[in-house]
């Protein structure tokens, strides 16, 4: 039997409106994650990415299910849990008015620390996170990545077997987005923790992941390494086109089918960027295709035959993106 660290069974959030109607913001999500590896959550803002996460560490209980952090319930030996638990939570928790070192000594307190303990894991943390340096200074002279850096130390502070991260990289610069992401491989690699990661950047599951589950209203629609994932697309490779004034018809859908060998499904959205009345509007159009680039020209000719002027084209190669449109028939970003 696999050594499980999080094992999340039936996990179920419902929350009632003010008129009486509930609405489910997670649908029976089951996970179970190994030791030392990092698990992602990928999905679009809304998906139940973060509310999962939650019930997960016990910030929220669930209105059914449950969920074993190192064999202990979250909802019947909490403190027992949470103690292998690292937290880091999308948005910045910390004070700004103290240095960093004063933000991770009041933190390591209440964890329990104290003393030349508090100091030597203080001392390791802003090592860990390269701010050594910048410990006397005060949190509100930092810039975005670096809080976000600090935040992350709070959460190493007392050892934990795992770490749970909410989309950590939200609104930081390029530089301190690469920080953040080689320490959360530094995590497992070096330190051997296990890594919950919500995200909806494809890019940053695809880099991270041991394992992804892909979130979708709810539920998980889909998981496994990302290699499992794009099998489900196939060889398919994901043409895209956008084109200019004009509404994409179903019928130019159909005429690049038939026009162009190998593809073997069209997708597109074409929403509104004019005025009220939708006179103008502008399309994307993506095409699945085994062989994208030999299937190019024909799809080029149909689009143009149809009068409609190409702004740009892409090919992109299987992932975790052609796996959510695949399933769901929309772009992980939308």
């Amino acid at each position: 039997m696999p050594d499980w660290m999080v094992e999340a069974t039936g996990l179920v959030k419902t929350y009632q409106r003010r008129d009486g109607s509930t609405v489910a913001a997670v649908q029976g999500i089951d996970l179970h994650i190994r030791r030392g590896e990092i698990f992602s959550l990928l999905g679009p803002n809304g998906a139940g990415k973060t509310t999962t996460i939650a019930m997960i560490s016990g910030l929220i209980a669930p209105t059914r299910g449950d969920a074993k952090i190192g064999g202990h319930s979250i909802t019947r030996e909490p403190l027992a849990a949470k103690r292998l638990m690292g937290v880091v939570p999308q948005e910045i928790a910390l004070y700004l008015e103290l240095s960093a070192r004063q933000n991770l000594e009041f933190f390591g307190r209440l964890y329990g620390l104290s003393g030349r303990e508090l100091g030597r894991r203080v001392d390791e943390v802003l090592d860990f996170i390269d701010l050594t340096e910048r410990q006397r200074d005060r949190l509100d002279t930092f810039s975005g990545g670096m809080k976000r850096r600090v935040n992350i130390g709070v959460g190493l502070l007392h050892r934990p077997q795992m770490v749970y991260m909410d989309e950590p990289t939200v609104g930081i610069d390029p530089q301190n987005r690469r920080r953040i992401l080689d320490t959360v491989k530094r995590l497992r690699d070096e330190y051997s923790l296990t890594i919950l990661y919500t995200t909806h950047l494809m890019e940053e599951a695809q880099e991270l992941s041991d394992q992804v589950a892909i979130v979708d209203q709810g539920r998980i629609i889909a998981r496994g390494s990302q290699g499992e994932l794009t099998q489900q697309v196939g060889e398919q490779d994901r043409l895209i086109f956008t084109v200019g004034q004009q509404k994409v018809e179903e019928a130019l859908l159909r005429r690049i089918e038939q026009s162009a060998e190998g593809v073997t499904r069209a997708l597109y959205d074409a929403p509104a960027v004019g005025d009220a009345d939708g006179a103008a509007t502008a399309g994307t159009i993506t095409v699945f295709a085994r062989r994208g680039r030999r299937a190019l020209p024909g799809i080029i000719l149909a689009i143009n035959d149809a009068s409609l002027e190409i702004g740009s084209v892409e090919v992109r190669e299987p992932d975790l993106e052609a796996v959510f449109l695949h399933l769901t028939g929309r772009a992980l970003r939308d």
